[in-house]
């Protein structure tokens, strides 16, 4: 059974930074696309990033720059490193697994990250 679970979110006065883990059991192996969304209040659930199997990286225009992606495959653990942060950032984040081949979705519970001073 796969499971993913988010931890370190929280608040944080803009400017700041957190970083998001995700992680990450089951059948996830390392040809699957991992990556983050977010869901801001009133809007749809939003890419944010996402790493493909051979570390290739895309980020959303609004992130570029700020947010970086990695992951740990010793760990089965990705993460989402959000410098810079802004009150816009402000949303629960998720991680998600795309299955190689399959195309099929997993997703984390989310974790809360609110920018506020």
């Amino acid at each position: 059974q796969v499971r993913l679970v988010e931890s370190g979110g929280g608040l944080v006065q803009p400017g700041g930074s957190l970083r998001l883990s995700c992680a990450y059991s089951g059948m996830i192996f390392s040809n699957d696309v991992k990556g983050w969304y977010r869901q801001l209040p009133g809007k749809q659930r939003e890419l944010v990033a996402f790493m493909t199997s051979d570390g290739s990286t895309q980020y959303a225009d609004s992130v570029k720059g700020r947010f970086t992606i990695s992951r740990d495959n010793a760990k089965n653990t990705m993460y989402l490193q959000m410098n810079s942060l802004k009150p816009e950032d402000t949303a629960v984040y998720y991680c998600n697994v795309r299955k190689f081949i399959t195309n099929y979705e997993y997703w984390g519970q989310g974790t809360q990250v609110t920018v506020s001073s």
